[in-house]
């Protein structure tokens, strides 16, 4: 591979030329790439990604304890996103996911579809207009009472937003008549926007009227078999979150309105969770305080430990149904004697847009937000010098190091942004960049221009700050991970 400084200083060397011969093209490569549109020639050239540039209206320095003490903010990652422009209020519940945020969630998109589709999940969209009798054929649109939303189309037709599918994949699954065992397990998932009438939306994201939720419902051959289904789901949701370095705790939780035999809830732990856990530290034994009997605080499992209570942030929700839907639907198959069975059914939530907040909610300091590496919306950003600085020549070589990046790690093709904002200081485009996040920070500075130049590297996650030659870089990012 040449070295990364060669290709670097090759391009910089061609820069300065054309700067020379044409006085009216600016000396700052930023405002370059801001100023002048791609030519014909260079139209399969990536663009710079130039922070000046980003749709993300943040007032990073402006939000501070006055809106804290007014309780503007209800909690730590409302405060943080509304900060730094990843969402803006619509109404009550609802946000506006501005593009930082859609770009994180598409990447937890990906880890879903990975892990779902590992399992052998297929997935499809259902629509989220659901027909009123349906949900009055499982009796749930008078139990679920006023978090249903309905509504009624001009021909008087009575429909709800669907807060979930269970009604709608059984009658789809039902439809298909020739549905055989050999098929089965069946998984079908969608991610999509869910409704929910909540009579007090709070904490953001964590606990809105419209929200993005990955729904999994599963059909098989037998108890047995729904079972195994089962646990293969809750592993790969283990796998999920370790994958994004989140501390998960799976516990015993009720059914609730959606029914089934069995159920678990996966809770981050959270001072400002709304779910009250019983976890105990002698055993794996652990549970949603709703589904204990009493007050004791004797582990039922291993009979010995204590249960301790904390609080979590319910992300996940699995569910065994059993025969509950597929009845009501007539959801069958034909078995090995080709005769028509009834399928067992599960289903498996992730909310998708809670992941994301509460990951911010459990990683991030209370002035600066702090990603899941995988989820951040940009790995690295790149620091040139303020305009008119004496190092302002070094100027050139930050831009050109963004797209040998791109160009010599692929993984970080679209990953790394220019902070061309070079009317301000190194120190306020660092404060800006520690509140945003951004896991890598190179500061392109005095020691570029040494005869072994070298970069500061900035890592958020580990709050450490290392000096790399141009092989020291390459390694160091080439090592991270992305989807």
């Amino acid at each position: 591979m040449e070295p990364i400084m060669s290709q670097i200083w090759s391009r910089v060397c061609q820069r300065l030329y054309r700067t020379s011969v044409n006085p009216r093209r600016s000396h700052s490569g930023c405002a370059e790439h801001a100023a002048v549109p791609a030519s014909t020639n260079s139209r399969h050239t990536r663009p710079t990604l130039l922070v000046s540039r980003l749709y993300q209206p943040s007032n990073l320095r402006d939000v501070g304890q006055d809106s804290r003490s007014q309780g503007e903010m209800t909690c730590k990652s409302q405060r943080l996103m509304l900060q730094a422009g990843l969402i803006h209020p619509s109404n009550a519940g609802c946000y506006y996911y501005l593009p930082a945020t859609v770009r994180s969630m598409e990447k937890l998109m990906r880890i879903i579809d990975e892990e779902m589709q590992g399992i052998g999940g297929q997935k499809l969209d259902m629509p989220s207009l659901c027909s009123a009798e349906l949900w009055k054929t499982s009796e749930r649109w008078d139990l679920m009472g006023k978090e249903l939303l309905r509504l009624k189309d001009r021909h008087g037709v009575s429909y709800c937003l669907a807060p979930t599918h269970e009604e709608a994949v059984t009658t789809l699954v039902a439809h298909q008549t020739t549905l055989s065992y050999k098929q089965l397990p069946l998984l079908l998932y969608q991610i999509t926007r869910k409704f929910r009438d909540e009579p007090k939306p709070k904490f953001g994201l964590l606990r809105g009227r419209e929200f993005y939720m990955k729904d999994m419902y599963s059909f098989d051959v037998s108890e047995e078999a729904a079972y195994q289904t089962y646990e293969a789901v809750c592993h790969a949701y283990t796998r999920l979150f370790a994958r994004l370095g989140l501390r998960c705790i799976q516990v015993q939780a009720d059914t609730g309105n959606i029914g089934g035999k069995l159920s678990h809830e996966f809770q981050l732990p959270a001072d400002i969770g709304e779910d009250r856990l019983l976890v105990c530290g002698n055993c794996s034994f652990s549970a949603n305080v709703e589904t204990m009997s009493s007050d004791s605080t004797d582990c039922p499992q291993c009979k010995t430990g204590t249960l301790v209570e904390s609080k979590g942030i319910e992300v996940g929700h699995t569910f065994y149904l059993g025969k509950k839907y597929s009845d009501l639907f007539n959801a069958t198959f034909s078995n090995a004697q080709n005769k028509p069975s009834v399928a067992e059914m599960g289903c498996f939530g992730l909310g998708v847009t809670r992941i994301l907040a509460a990951a911010i909610e459990v990683m991030s300091t209370e002035e600066a937000i702090r990603w899941p590496g995988l989820l951040a919306p940009y790995q690295v950003c790149v620091l040139p010098p303020k305009k008119g600085s004496k190092i302002d020549q070094v100027a050139v070589l930050a831009e050109e190091l963004v797209h040998t990046l791109g160009e010599t790690l692929p993984g970080l093709r679209g990953e790394v942004v220019l902070d061309d904002r070079t009317q301000m200081t190194f120190g306020k485009r660092l404060k800006d960049a520690n509140i945003l996040g951004y896991p890598y920070v190179i500061v392109v500075g005095q020691r570029a221009l040494e005869e072994t130049p070298r970069f500061e590297v900035i890592c958020q996650q580990t709050g450490e700050t290392m000096f790399l030659s141009q092989d020291g870089l390459l390694d160091l990012l080439g090592r991270v991970e992305t989807v």
